[in-house]
């Protein structure tokens, strides 16, 4: 099963200090990240602020951790990738709230800011 984390989710790990991976592959497995994830995080590095710090050590935790990194060819944005792996039985985890509403259960949100939960 492959399990994808969507952008926001990563950002969280910075932000609530929260073990994204380990909680992924505590519930489902190995998790993977899309290339354009990846862009969307090297965007937000380029920036001086506190996004752009937190954007880099998610990018410098990513590579210690070797996630696979999901390469897309899709011209669609991030959101519609991830609700066509969703509709192809990829599991995405999110905190976007408008992005679950389009995702096919089961997904991985967060609860309570320090665990993560697969909503079946």
């Amino acid at each position: 099963m492959t399990i994808l984390i969507d952008t926001n989710l990563l950002m969280a790990i910075d932000q609530f200090h929260i073990d994204v991976f380990s909680e992924i592959e505590r519930i489902a497995g190995k998790p993977e990240i899309l290339d354009k994830s990846i862009d969307e995080l090297k965007k937000l590095a380029a920036k001086k602020d506190k996004h752009g710090k937190a954007a880099l050590l998610v990018l410098k935790i990513i590579t210690a951790k070797k996630i696979t990194i999901v390469k897309t060819t899709s011209d669609l944005e991030t959101d519609d990738i991830l609700v066509q792996y969703s509709e192809q039985g990829s599991v995405v985890a999110t905190q976007d709230r408008e992005l679950q509403k389009r995702l096919k259960k089961p997904y991985i949100v967060m609860r309570s800011r320090n665990h993560l939960e697969l909503v079946e």
